[in-house]
């Protein structure tokens, strides 16, 4: 199971024992927010996308929508969001419960200017009912991503 492979991952930085698992969904920014009883924006959405033959994640604020332009100038090609079956295949997590941790080493992260608000964000946890409050200092280090970038609109 995936929140496994997460809590054994997390295990090394010391964080495995951080994992909040709800009775109720945590698997879109609405019903994280409302489990977690926190505002919307502090959801941290980990979107997946097609990076030429392999996939890539940025985490975002739950506020935040990928900036097409913004996206293509940065990458130097259109964002593609994985397929669903593609989703697990590529990154181990299926939609609901994608996240930065446990990746496949090919699979870059990069986090969103969109976060830089907040002290704390709710990143997913491997399954649709899962979150773990992370520092921003703290998700960089667990997600092995400092590359921030600006690439959303509409926060």
């Amino acid at each position: 199971m995936s929140i496994e492979k997460v809590r054994k991952y997390l295990k090394q930085f010391n964080k495995d024992n951080k994992i909040l698992e709800m009775d109720e969904s945590t698997a879109t920014v609405e019903l994280a927010a409302k489990a977690l009883g926190t505002e919307e924006a502090r959801i941290a959405k980990s979107l997946t996308f097609y990076n030429e033959d392999d996939a890539m994640v940025i985490v975002v604020a739950g506020d935040a929508k990928i900036d097409n332009r913004k996206f293509k100038d940065y990458f130097g090609f259109k964002a593609r969001m994985l397929k669903a079956e593609d989703t697990v295949k590529y990154t181990g997590h299926a939609i609901g419960g994608v996240c930065p941790f446990a990746l496949p080493e090919s699979v870059k992260v990069f986090l969103d200017e969109s976060m830089k608000r907040f002290k704390t964000m709710f990143p997913a946890c491997g399954s649709s009912n899962s979150a773990i409050e992370l520092t921003l200092e703290e998700l960089e280090e667990t997600s092995g991503s400092s590359t921030w970038i600006d690439v959303c609109k509409g926060w």
